[in-house]
């Protein structure tokens, strides 16, 4: 019961308890003299409808609800809303919470789907990369040049791979722009876009990513095959060897070839023969992996393999030689068990931006969003005479009241901009652009500010998981209190409950309460036997071991427990009369030392899970009846008879055993 989410699921039923008071919402109950309207109830009411299992009548749940109540006010009451601590709780889930709200779910979904099918096919693309070493106007204009010349010479029929290695500045040039089969989210997003628009054959026009200015070519493309198990043995082949350690190196890998063929296994040769140790270990075996995650040489060898237990003969990669083994192989799983995936692969590039800016358009639509042009234009020639962004800059600015964006009647000054802008860096290049730029993305963090700040009003269902939240953090707060660690830490009283209801922990079988000895010799038994008379069941195991244990030999081992019958060979031999134990070799001598209680536990401690889960049951029914007197309750009988009765079940049966417990107090 320690789960703050299971706990408000129980007993809130995802709950939302922030109604208004409207003519046609009225009051349905007041707790504690505060509003709780028919819409709350009625949405709890038909919530829990769809998640319990066994009925119950709008009376009993209303007693449930009710209680519910009471103790989130009694919580309210000793302020635990009000600490430090749960305001900040509070604010960390309001903050994770708010974050789907914030972004375009359609341009979100949209995008996860088309992720998702671009991972179902392999392109195999080659590249030639003009990057992006400076940061200037001037620059980005010649690397741009640079790439539109090269992609000029393509056209014109010139080879793409003799031009990658002659211009890309990547180390793909090394095998002609080469870089195998991609997928959906293996590459930044502009990449994979341009190069899943190509067809076999095709020859893309430039791409500018983050790294610079890209021509795209796809060689072929091919369903995703899915997901490999393989094994391998591997020599390696360090660069620069001479010819004969290369001639060597051959024939061991022939060599294990031939005893593999011969019935050799696989994974004992590579635990012993090969030269990748990190999973000679493993017997060879690799991670699962995909298509575009090995070199060409060894992916090609490898996933040409067709059958399970498959191998392929010795493949020379630019590491060295192998020889792999098709272990196993899987399909792409379907897209409900991959969108996880696919939203944190999303949350790693461009898309994330793409669904907050979808977004924010909308936003600056539906407010009214307006930029004064003519001052942008004023700060963008200011920063263009300074030359800079910087103090001098920000005192030149920060008392101009002029607005310089608006929405939803809210203004935004120049001074404002000035502000904002002293929280970033310095700039001297291209500080008009930066000067757009940080426009743009205050205006955009304004106006999601003001929506976060809006959920509650705007969206129903953030507004009803909020406030389950919040009363489940109370809820767990004040039964922990009241409840759970009061009754942990109550020994005195766990005594007291369980003398009172001792009959209802009766067994059906006998158990042995005691230790369990194993030892050496017939003198050492005889030796731990008169010790134990002197010690308290508490310190037997320490001071057995202390004494007897003294070197590295051990010649004492003591079992504590309590036990029935099966629960141990050896307390079934000697204290339930069963089957003779083959004796341990090392300790042979086995003797018991405790008491057989044959119809009930001796003491609450035999029993203390039990004891203490039904103590909690019996706190928890006081507490509500000491609630139930101490906070004003009242219920609107005609607006109850107006609540809408679904026919599904209601609220668990086990919940009712919380307020009305089968316990004698």
């Amino acid at each position: 019961m320690k789960n703050k989410w299971l706990l408000a699921a129980l007993l809130a039923g995802n709950s939302w308890f922030g109604g208004w008071a409207t003519d046609v919402d009225p009051v349905i109950m007041r707790v504690n003299n505060k509003d709780i309207h028919k819409s709350e109830f009625e949405y709890i009411y038909n919530k829990n409808s769809q998640q319990q299992i066994d009925h119950k009548s709008l009376d009993e749940y209303v007693t449930l609800f009710k209680n519910y109540k009471l103790k989130v006010a009694e919580a309210e009451a000793m302020g635990i809303d009000t600490t430090s601590a749960f305001k900040n709780e509070l604010a960390g889930y309001r903050e994770e919470l708010a974050k789907p709200y914030l972004t375009d779910a359609s341009v979100d979904d949209r995008l996860a789907h088309e992720a998702y099918d671009r991972m179902k096919e392999d392109v195999e693309v080659s590249h030639i990369l003009i990057g992006l070493n400076a940061r200037t106007p001037e620059d980005r204009a010649e690397a741009k040049k640079k790439a539109e010349s090269v992609l000029a010479e393509i056209k014109a029929g010139e080879d793409f791979g003799m031009l990658a290695e002659k211009f890309s500045e990547d180390g793909s040039r090394q095998n002609k722009g080469y870089l195998g089969f991609i997928r959906g989210g293996r590459t930044v997003y502009p990449f994979e876009k341009a190069a899943f628009a190509l067809q076999a054959g095709e020859v893309s026009d430039i791409v500018e990513t983050q790294f610079g200015y890209h021509i795209i070519k796809v060689h072929s493309r091919r369903p995703n095959p899915g997901e490999f198990l393989f094994s391998h043995i591997m020599i390696l082949v360090p660069r620069g060897v001479s010819d004969e350690v290369k001639a060597q190196k051959e024939s061991e890998i022939r060599a294990i070839y031939e005893e593999l063929k011969s019935g050799a296994d696989f994974a004992t040769m590579a635990k012993e023969r090969s030269e990748d140790k990190a999973s000679a270990v493993r017997g060879g075996e690799l991670p699962w992996v995909s298509s575009g995650q090995f070199v060409k040489e060894f992916e090609d060898a490898a996933f040409a393999l067709k059958n399970k237990g498959d191998i392929t003969e010795p493949v020379l990669s630019p590491y060295g030689w192998h020889i792999i083994k098709l272990m196993d192989r899987r399909d792409i799983k379907p897209f409900e068990q991959m969108r996880s995936e696919i939203t944190r692969m999303m949350a790693r590039d461009e898309r994330d931006s793409m669904a907050r800016n979808a977004m924010v358009a909308k936003l600056k639509n539906d407010y009214g969003f307006s930029l004064e042009e003519s001052q942008r234009a004023m700060l963008m020639k200011l920063a263009g005479d300074l030359g800079k962004v910087d103090s001098s800059y920000i005192a030149a600015i920060h008392n101009d009241q002029s607005v310089l964006f608006s929405f939803e009647n809210h203004s935004y000054t120049v001074a404002d901009f000035a502000s904002f802008l002293s929280k970033g860096r310095d700039v001297t290049v291209n500080a008009p652009d930066y000067v757009s730029t940080m426009i743009g993305y205050m205006a955009d963090m304004e106006i999601l500010d003001f929506e976060k700040a809006h959920l509650e009003d705007k969206y129903p269902d953030f507004r009803n998981l909020m406030n389950e939240y919040r009363d489940g953090m109370l809820l767990f707060e004040i039964s922990n209190r009241e409840v759970w660690e009061k009754a942990s830490k109550d020994t005195e009283g766990l005594q007291k409950f369980f003398k009172k209801n001792r009959k209802k922990y009766k067994w059906d079988k006998p158990h042995y309460k005691g230790f369990l000895i194993q030892c050496f010799d017939a003198a050492t038994a005889d030796d731990i036997k008169n010790r134990i008379k002197e010690l308290d069941d508490d310190s037997v195991i320490v001071v057995l071991n202390r004494e007897f244990n003294t070197d590295s030999l051990t010649r004492v081992k003591v079992e504590r427990g309590l036990f029935v019958e099966g629960d141990n060979e050896k307390i079934d031999e000697l204290v339930f009369k069963g089957a003779p134990v083959k004796a341990d070799e090392k300790l042979p001598i086995a003797f018991v030392s405790g008491k057989l209680l044959k119809k009930m536990p001796e003491a609450y401690t035999d029993v203390r899970g039990q004891v203490t889960a039904d103590y909690q049951t019996y706190l928890e029914k006081v507490w509500v009846k000491k609630l139930n007197k101490k906070y004003p309750v009242e219920i609107y009988e005609d607006v109850l008879k107006t609540v809408n009765r679904p026919e599904l079940p209601l609220f668990s049966r086990n919940l009712a055993d919380i307020y009305v417990g089968n316990i004698d107090v």
